[in-house]
């Protein structure tokens, strides 16, 4: 961590917190803290009136890092030293970031010895999207103290929105940096389902409601079942990249032929100043073509001489962000065909985040689901209502309410073979708890590695790693035997805890888990489209690779008992089986299911004299060793 930082730290254990909780939607643009006061919600402002703080964070080479618009201010200045949309870098390595990193005016690269990603300050400095993340929460913290009047300490403890389709590394990242603004989180809250509480929808009886949640670098769709204070979500889909950062530079790609011939560089080639420069253009021209059929894209950069104007129409750049929006638009669907339900049954649709102001995205929202959408709520504003309406809850501020969530994707193990073993299916709901028994493939294995993935393919090299556990200490036995209980456990914030635990012996092993890095934008967008693409294709390999499993376990037990063969098989039989052997040698787990299921049911048959030999030895041993003890026992009678 810098060394630069100054943040407050988390109260001493055992004092009483004083002030309220804070609910705190965390943007990528912006960020917002409300609170429970009255018996209402409320969004609190600095003292110009001013509720939105830019999610920025600057650390000047000579002074302590500011955030908020101090920062913003210093983003022409010293725009490599200024970080904007940390929170679409949370929880993300450096190949994650390939296409984002070439127009960012900061500097990305790996942290050493693991794979997340850091900004270079340029000075030897570094500093993550945690602390970038912790200023802001900081600020946010600092604004409300200001709003209260009240000591910033005496705010200690806030809930925390997030897309509902972040990941474990990105929830806990955001976590870490509450911590580090000396926040306590209560509660990580998802950004759809707290967008449903601020309206109060459970007041509107039972229903049935699509929450649509575009903001600036993230997009979530939830369907929610309300009923009586019960908040029920039945599923989620939705994309950890994509937002109005995308529709910003949609913009700058229409304008970028033009602005070669002009200048003769193409905008990832300018310098640092200038691409901030040309970003804080393209989303002013983009608000304006919100109220505007058309608007003047301008560009200037006074200090390397560049200027540039470029009037844009509505309708080429509707057409060039149509295909986000459709993409939103599928994810949608996906969550209606998930959850079995049709547009008809809906009885709301509501509009989150400041990207909805786009009119092409309420036009698609209209016809896509047949309904004008639900807008009464500030779009910018709604989820830190419906955060600060949980905070007054856990506060004891409020009545109660409860809310069901669900896991996005499932959580599984890799099994022998590359299969996975799914613990935790999609839209599960949360919190949730799964235990599921594995054992040993080796004689005398003494430690098991646990590999956890995540996804909906049936492979594990097609799912995504989130981590890897050990657990050792088991005894040598053969293998087999050993009774290995995995439990896997995800709690109200979608946190994730895997426990290991072999029975006989009571070796255990636990790991809240820390994922290598988040997922991916495609990765995130193409998991369940390449799930139901590749669903018979998966289903086949995943039985090819169990049944070569089975293979491999009968081939080691035929050798282990090679002397029983030799001496005890008949001539037809030990050649019967050795050419089996030899057949079920050469398959591998990428061989068809049926040509291993036909090796498997010849070896197995093969085996059966084999078999038959074992058991008349293990007998006659039972005999042998029942007429020792009668003798014995005679003797001891003498």
């Amino acid at each position: 961590m810098s060394d630069s930082l100054s943040l407050p730290t988390l109260p001493v254990a055992g004092q009483q917190p004083a002030g309220p909780v804070l609910g705190i939607d965390l943007g990528t643009t912006n960020t917002l803290v409300a609170v429970w006061q009255d018996g209402a919600p409320r969004v609190l402002s600095d003292p110009s009136g001013e509720a939105l703080i830019p999610s920025i964070a600057s650390f000047p080479a000579d002074a302590p890092p500011v955030a908020g618009r101090n920062a913003l201010d210093r983003a022409r200045l010293d725009p490599e030293r200024t970080i904007h949309s940390a929170k679409r870098l949370l929880g993300k390595g450096l190949a994650d970031l390939e296409q984002e990193r070439r127009l960012l005016p900061f500097r990305l690269v790996e942290a050493e010895g693991r794979e997340r990603v850091e900004i270079d300050l340029g000075d030897g400095r570094r500093v993550s999207p945690v602390e970038v993340s912790a200023q802001v929460l900081a600020e946010a913290r600092r604004l409300a103290a200001g709003a209260l009047g009240c000591d910033p300490a005496e705010l200690e403890r806030a809930v925390i929105t997030v897309p509902a389709y972040f990941d474990d590394a990105q929830r806990q990242a955001t976590r870490e940096a509450a911590r580090l603004a000396g926040l306590e989180v209560l509660r990580i809250l998802n950004e759809p389902t707290a967008a449903a509480l601020a309206y109060g929808l459970d007041r509107r009886g039972a229903g049935r409601v699509l929450v649509y949640d575009l903001g600036g670098g993230t997009f979530d769709a939830s369907l929610l079942q309300l009923d009586e204070g019960v908040y029920r979500v039945l599923a989620t889909a939705g994309d950890t990249y994509l937002g109005g950062d995308d529709f910003d530079r949609a913009l700058s790609d229409l304008v970028a032929d033009d602005l070669e011939r002009r200048i003769g560089r193409r905008p990832q080639e300018l310098d640092p100043a200038a691409r901030t420069a040309l970003r804080f253009a393209a989303e002013r021209c983009k608000k304006e073509l919100s109220a505007a059929e058309e608007a003047d894209f301008v560009f200037h950069d006074p200090a390397a001489g560049l200027a540039f104007r470029a009037t844009i129409g509505r309708d080429r750049f509707e057409a060039a962000i149509r295909p986000l929006v459709e993409r939103t638009i599928e994810r949608c669907r996906q969550v209606l065909r998930d959850a079995g339900v049709e547009p008809a049954d809906l009885d709301q649709v509501v509009l989150v985040g400041g990207s909805t102001r786009v009119p092409l995205v309420r036009r698609q929202v209209e016809e896509a689901f047949g309904r004008p959408p639900a807008d009464a709520i500030d779009p910018d504003r709604v989820v830190a209502l419906g955060a600060a309406a949980q905070a007054g809850v856990l506060a004891g501020q409020s009545d109660g309410m409860l809310l069901l969530d669900v896991t996005p994707l499932s959580l599984g193990i890799e099994t022998m073979g590359g299969a996975v073993s799914k613990l935790i299916l999609r839209n599960t709901p949360v919190p949730a708890r799964a235990v599921e028994g594995f054992t040993t493939f080796v004689d005398g294995q003494t430690a098991v590695k646990l590999h956890i993935v995540q996804g909906e393919r049936e492979m594990a090299a097609d799912c995504r790693s989130l981590g890897e556990m050990i657990l050792r200490g088991i005894p040598p036995m053969p293998a087999g035997l050993p009774k290995i209980a995995v439990e896997f456990t995800i709690d109200a914030d979608g946190l994730l805890r895997v426990r290991a635990r072999e029975e006989r012996s009571g070796a255990a092993a636990e790991i809240e888990l820390r994922p290598k890095h988040g997922l991916t934008d495609s990765e995130v967008e193409n998991m369940l489209k390449s799930a139901w693409d590749h669903a018979q294709e998966d289903m086949d390999r995943r039985r090819s690779a169990d049944l070569h499993t089975q293979l491999q376990t009968v081939i080691r037990s035929v050798e282990k008992n090679a002397d029983v063969v030799r001496r005890e098989l008949a001539e037809a039989a030990r050649s019967r089986l050795e050419e089996a052997l030899e057949d079920a040698r050469e398959a591998g787990p990428e061989d068809p299911p049926d040509r291993l299921k036909g090796l498997l049911d010849e070896l197995e048959e093969a085996a059966y004299p084999l078999a038959e030999a074992l058991m008349n030895r293990v007998a006659a041993e039972a005999v042998a060793k029942r007429r020792l003890d009668e003798v014995l026992d005679n003797g001891k009678g003498v």
